[in-house]
């Protein structure tokens, strides 16, 4: 599976949803890379004892389950099924059989165009569709900071899993 193209977000920004989409797009391309070019054996690893659930492509199902619920239902207001179920809390970190790199990456980049074409017609100011007592700033900086700390998870599975580092 190819790897999207990474762009550093415009340094001369002057519309706010324009460049959190950007610093968004360049977080959720990091991400793929760093699970992009592992074994099966890698990237279903959990090296670190105290969190077994934590493997690059738990992760990126995570990421997948986030921007579900807070782009494409919450901001969005698009009627699909959420990926967390009631009542488990740590189910979109489960590898379940059938997932490779392949089928978990390809989810999450399908996931990234039903949120942006639930979120197309809003503004920053716009109320969330799905939960108007968020606005669509706070849902796309919400799920901003959560990719940008997951990254940070990946970086570090990934030097474990291979010795590949870098951003």
């Amino acid at each position: 599976m190819p790897t999207p193209d990474r762009a550093w977000p415009t340094t001369d920004a002057h519309d706010e949803l324009a460049l959190q989409w950007q610093f968004l797009r360049f977080l959720r391309t990091t991400a793929v890379t760093k699970a992009t070019g592992t074994t099966p054996a890698q990237a279903t690893d959990a090296p670190l004892t105290t969190s077994p659930l934590m493997t690059l492509l738990g992760v990126i199902k995570h990421l997948t389950a986030v921007e579900r619920h807070w782009l494409t239902r919450t901001a969005g207001g698009a009627d699909l099924p959420t990926l967390w179920p009631p009542d488990d809390d740590v189910h979109d970190w489960r590898l379940r059989p059938g997932d490779t790199p392949t089928t978990v990456l390809t989810a999450y980049q399908a996931e990234w165009a039903l949120a942006e074409t639930a979120m197309a017609p809003l503004t920053a100011d716009d109320q969330a569709l799905g939960d108007p007592t968020r606005t669509v700033r706070w849902c796309l900086t919400h799920v901003i900071q959560e990719t940008a700390r997951h990254v940070g998870h990946l970086d570090i599975l990934r030097e474990l899993a291979d010795g590949t580092t870098g951003e």
